[in-house]
């Protein structure tokens, strides 16, 4: 991979974003983004034009939320959307949830998420981070001729690390990952193990550039001309580890 040099712009000219809205064609009208340029966009942005903002109010838990609920102090609505929108929970003890969601992330209460909301609302991650990758990708080459990269980033804690970190759950137009395994390294020497998780540190560099409460929702990458792909790409499914290699399930 060769040196380069990035610019990070943040996305603003936003307007405040509602289900149905056309999230591409005003990310197109707002920054411009160039084909060799990568989108990163926030879950919070996504999820709000695809519909998947809850009212607590209107959820009804179950008896399993409910005793769940008491033992962690959480809502038990809460609770119960954690369930619906996973396919099972990996830890629950001292407060905190992780569950697998139903795409098959592991992470902190499904990763619905309250922040940068009315009272009482929540959001939930996209149906498909991948495919909604690809229509805003679609939508933005619809309005201005050119198809950037687009990453859907969220923010998820780490194990053994104190924070979030921003990572991609959704991506279309680049690969995700840069395979060095059987290559050489400076030395001349065979790597073995290096797969750079390039989406991922895509969407943690677009971070530094909004601050949480700065109503920003992603940010505009120059410099990766080599990285960005005419075609869709993957998407993000193949940096999740199968189950059969991973040593912690």
């Amino acid at each position: 991979m060769p040196t380069r040099e990035l610019r990070i712009r943040p996305l603003t000219g936003l307007p405040e974003l509602r289900e149905g809205d056309e999230l591409g064609r005003l990310i197109a009208e707002a920054a411009s983004p160039g084909a060799d340029e990568v989108v990163v966009i926030s879950q919070k942005a996504v999820s709000k034009v695809e519909g998947r903002v809850r009212l607590l109010a209107e959820v009804e838990p179950g008896s399993r939320a409910v005793a769940l609920a008491e033992d962690l102090d959480k809502d038990p609505a809460l609770i119960e959307l954690v369930f619906a929108e996973s396919v099972r929970v990996v830890r629950a003890e001292r407060g905190v949830l992780i569950t697998e969601t139903v795409e098959g992330w592991v992470c902190a209460n499904a990763g619905i998420d309250s922040s940068n909301l009315a009272e009482g609302e929540v959001s939930l991650l996209p149906l498909d981070g991948d495919a909604s990758a690809r229509r805003i990708r679609g939508e933005i080459e619809a309005a201005s001729g050119s198809a950037p990269a687009v990453v859907i980033a969220d923010s998820f804690g780490r194990a053994w690390r104190v924070g979030q970190a921003d990572i991609a759950i959704g991506c279309a137009g680049i690969e995700p990952l840069a395979d060095w395994r059987g290559r050489s390294d400076r030395q001349g020497g065979e790597l073995s193990a290096t797969v750079i998780a390039i989406a991922d540190e895509l969407a943690s560099a677009a971070d530094l550039v909004r601050d949480k409460d700065s109503g920003v929702p992603g940010a505009v990458i120059s410099g990766l001309r080599d990285l960005v792909v005419a075609d869709d790409g993957p998407g993000s499914g193949p940096r999740r580890r199968a189950a059969e290699d991973d040593l912690f399930r």
